[in-house]
Parts: C-alpha cells; structure tokens; sequence
C-alpha cells in the first residue's frame, strides 16, 4: 500500500485528489486536524475518524485534535467550566485508543477563538458569506425548529478554524462535508488558502441499517460500554448475509453495519481477524483483509452468528483501554469528593 493509498484507506472522498496526491507526496511533517464538541464519550463515530487520523499517524502526518469549547457552548452544551472538564475526559480517551501522544496536539478552541485577529477574520467571513450560505453549511449543526444566531456562526468559525491552527488536511465525517465546501469557498475571499478535505463514511444505524447511526438516537457504540454491552448490541445488529442488503418495507436504502464496522473499525487495527468457531462447525476462520471476509459472509462460509460474535470480541478490545481509563478517572473523582463533615 503506498502513501496515497493509506492515506486515502477508507475514505469516502478527498477534495481534491490532485491536492491529496500532492500532500502523499512528502508527509512527514505536514499536519491534518480533526475538531469534535466535547461530549464525554468516544462513541463509534469519534473512533471512525481516530482511526483515519492513526493512518495519517503512520504515514508521518502530525495530527491536531481541536477540543472545541467555543463550539460547544454555542451550541448549549454546558458552561466553559463543565465543557473544559469534559474536554479532559475527552483527551485521555482518545490517547487511549491509540493516537500517537509524540505525534497529537490537543487544542481548546479558547485558547484561539478569542483573540482579536481571530475575531476581525470572523467578521470579514460573515460580511463575505450570505444567510442562505451559512444555513446550508450548519445543517448538521442546529437543532430543534429553530436556529439561531450562533448555530450560523457555528460553521464559519469551523472554516476558520483550519487557517488558525495551519493544517495542511481537514479530516471529517461526511457530516462535515457542507462546513469544508463552505471552508474551500469563502476562505480565498480573505486571502486564506482552500484547506484539502478528507470525509470518512457514516456507519449506518446499527439495528435498521438505514441512516446513520446515532450517539442521542437508537444503539450507538461507545468506550462506556462494558463487554456484555458490546456483546448485547453487536447481537441486535442488522446483519443479512450481504455486503448490499434490500431496502427496507419504506423503500429506505439499507447498509450491512456489522460490515461496515469490520471494514472502517477493525480490519485498520488488526493485520488479522479470526474468527472463533467449534470444530464440529468447520472450526476457526482467518482473515487477512476485509474483502476475504466480506465475500465468505456473502457464500455463506461465514454465519452472520459467527461474524456478530467475532465483531464484538475485536470491538471491546478496542475500546477496552478507553474504557479503563474512564473508570480510573471516576475513581479519581470519587476520591477528591468531600467526605462529611465530622
């Protein structure tokens, strides 16, 4: 696999390609950024984009990690204080999951956000971005029936972003895509360059296969789980035996999401999978790549029982070490709590 080919491994698109076989062409040092809200939690979607980030990694890139507080708060997420401790939280996990901590900058949005350059160049987006544009980047964004004013700032700050923390890759899901087309459109207009764009898929809805799947709605992975939570969900996940399942009674298109996982989450982590069978079933199967498995799947040499159960071993093992850190930092907490008074 060549530089481009790793950095491009389970990507959606790059926009552009020519801009991304130009940053293949020398890594080492080039830098690539991903912002999330902190959230607590790594779920299956931070873990997607982590994923990408650890190739990147591999390939010499540097990676910035935007914790952003600024964002959070306008999007009502909690005071700076309770956002920050989160942010902390947030950080220990994704160290945990395997970023490289030589090769990761962790960066609040506040630590930026707030100065007065920063502040002019927001409001030199603005006077160049019409309300329709705006409200097109942030629907992925806003909530409820009613946006608001913040909600449409939200998006430029987010293409401002990639200028002030001088990132040569922008990496997101494909969620992201409007905020980095509106980033590549109105950035030049300040004299800043259009950053290059890297999407990663969306894992579709874990039970149903339609959509996306959804930290607030449905069964979402997260490092809070224990092995019997993952065990659980990864069961009670839709999984015919087909890469390209039928849509739905709806005539909704429907993805295989236990695929979807081996090939975006485990496949990237692991040189091999093996999956665990008794011997009067054929016993043990290996796998070298993803498509091995996939077109067993579709023969039917692999039972979607047996594909469920090796998922959900791969998975924890993931997100154990996110998981124990978690506990230790709820065990710190417990300890610095007041006792009574005597």
């Amino acid at each position: 696999m060549d530089v481009y080919e790793r950095i491009t491994r389970n990507a959606t698109e790059v926009v552009t390609e020519a801009e991304g076989r130009d940053l293949a062409e020398a890594p080492e040092g080039k830098r690539a950024y991903v912002g999330y809200e902190p959230s607590g939690v790594l779920h299956i979607g931070h873990m997607l984009t982590a994923t990408k980030l650890i190739d990147l990694q591999d390939v010499g890139f540097e990676v910035t990690v935007l914790l952003a507080d600024v964002h959070a708060y306008l999007n009502d997420k909690g005071t700076f204080e309770e956002i920050r401790e989160t942010a902390e939280r947030m950080k220990a996990q994704f160290l945990a999951y395997g970023l490289d901590p030589d090769r990761t900058e962790f960066v609040l949005g506040s630590e930026f956000q707030f100065d007065r350059e920063y502040v002019l160049d927001l409001h030199a987006l603005e006077l160049e971005t019409t309300l329709s544009r705006a409200e097109r980047a942030m629907a992925e964004i806003a909530s409820g029936d009613t946006a608001t004013v913040s909600q449409a700032v939200y998006p430029l700050m987010q293409a401002l972003d990639i200028v002030y923390l001088d990132v040569d890759l922008a990496v997101g899901g494909m969620e992201q895509r409007k905020v980095h087309m509106l980033a590549r459109d109105v950035l030049p207009k300040i004299g800043a360059d259009a950053p290059t764009c890297l999407h990663t898929p969306l894992i579709a809805d874990l039970e149903t296969g339609v959509g996306k799947m959804s930290a607030s709605e449905g069964i979402s992975i997260s490092m809070e789980d224990s092995t019997a939570d993952v065990e659980a969900k990864v069961e009670s996940a839709f999984c015919p035996p087909t890469r390209d399942p039928d849509p739905d009674d709806e005539g909704r298109e429907r993805e295989n999401p236990v695929l979807q996982i081996f090939e975006y989450h485990v496949f990237p982590r692991f040189e091999t999978v093996v999956v665990e069978r008794p011997e009067q079933y054929g016993g043990d199967l290996r796998y070298g790549d993803y498509e091995s498995l996939a077109a067993e799947l579709e023969s039917g040499d692999l039972h979607p029982a047996d594909a469920k159960g090796a998922l959900a071993a791969y998975l924890d093992d993931l997100i154990a070490p996110g998981r124990a850190k978690l506990r230790a930092n709820a065990d710190a907490d417990a300890d610095a709590e007041p006792g009574p008074d005597p």
